[in-house]
């Protein structure tokens, strides 16, 4: 399990980028369900959405890689990264606990981290509902953890008890949900079809130039039944080195049910067979709608020159939303900021699993 997550937290492919990186990883736990160390007799289970609950068989890792030049490495290069493991899907909370601790940790080692968790060690237990206020290294993380009760698709309760608090703390307006308009942005007019898959548990690859866009895609698809849960397996992150490379990559079978998201273009020849593989390119903000990928035949996935595209032979139940599209582009046009654009979207797949789960 070390091992795997040694291997999953470094970027898999040649990456010549230098700087930060953050992206994230899901794993299977090893050697079946242990008692979890935390004394929660499921509580917390009970009162969280489905999509937020603890998992008891996996766990995700949340990475922060820093590579930058350093001639007194043997490699030429500064290669390090801070893993945070956690049973919660908090990718928000996590990756922004991550920016205030790892740039520390790389300059002052162990003694920061020890200081770190020992903060840590005090937080109060996640009580869906409440707000909490998490302090650490000299600043405070406010979150409120969303509880089943919650409306969905209504926005989250304003923080109000900020007045006892120095230095002002750092508001947090999710714990979980992704900058959707930002992920989705090459297959926007793809919604529908990418919603419909997901809801029929299809196997897909999620091909993508860095695990940063890899792990975003593929949890923004599984987020995107919400309030249902995405119930079949996925990973963000994916490498060769996993344990179920084998499983995942045999022509004997059929792929097993599970979203996966790799970064090396080695999959592009060993995962041919799959029926539904997303290639997308860097995510870019731009001020039109940016190039939307095409869908394409999957005998036309030639091993190397794969442009992007989704390369399925699926067709669909539901008709491309126009009026949403106009939405969003109006939006851009707007310069409307990337929340509200989310927000918008992050609606109509609500709207569009209701309309699924109302006649059941």
């Amino acid at each position: 399990q070390k091992t795997s997550i040694c291997y999953l937290s470094f970027p898999d492919s040649y990456s010549g980028g230098l700087g930060d990186t953050q992206f994230s990883f899901r794993l299977r736990q090893a050697g079946g369900p242990r008692s979890s160390p935390f004394q929660d007799d499921g509580r917390y289970n009970r009162e969280a959405p489905l999509t937020l609950q603890r998992e008891a068989a996996h766990y995700f890792g949340y990475v922060y890689f820093r590579q930058v030049k350093d001639s007194s490495m043997r490699r030429g290069y500064f290669q390090k990264s801070l893993v945070l493991v956690s049973r919660l899907p908090y990718v928000n909370l996590f990756q922004c606990l991550l920016q205030l601790i790892a740039p520390e940790y790389f300059d002052k080692l162990e003694p920061c981290l020890e200081a770190v968790c020992n903060e840590i060690d005090q937080w109060p237990a996640p009580v869906p509902g409440q707000t909490l206020n998490l302090p650490v290294m000299g600043v405070v993380i406010q979150v409120r953890i969303p509880s089943r009760v919650d409306k969905p698709g209504s926005s989250p309760v304003k923080q109000c008890n900020q007045e006892n608090l120095l230095p002002a703390p750092l508001v947090l307006p999710s714990v979980h949900e992704l900058d959707l308009f930002r992920c989705f942005q090459p297959v926007l007019i793809h919604i529908q079809m990418l919603w419909e898959l997901m809801l029929l548990g299809e196997p897909m690859v999620v091909m993508a130039p860095s695990p940063t866009v890899s792990s975003e895609m593929v949890l923004a698809l599984t987020s995107c039944l919400a309030p249902l849960r995405y119930c079949c397996d996925f990973r963000p992150y994916f490498t060769i080195h996993d344990s179920e490379f084998k499983e995942y990559t045999t022509r004997t079978q059929a792929p097993p049910n599970i979203v996966v998201g790799v970064t090396n273009p080695f999959f592009i020849k060993t995962l041919q067979h799959w029926p539904h593989i997303l290639r997308v390119g860097e995510l870019r903000m731009s001020g039109d709608l940016p190039k939307q990928v095409k869908v394409k035949k999957l005998a036309k996935l030639k091993t190397l020159d794969t442009k992007p595209g989704i390369y399925t032979s699926y067709k669909t139940f539901l008709h491309k939303d126009k009026t949403l599209i106009k939405r969003l582009l109006k939006g851009i046009q707007r310069k409307r900021p990337s929340e509200v654009q989310s927000a918008l979207l992050r609606r109509h797949l609500l709207e569009l699993t209701q309309s699924f789960i109302i006649p059941l």
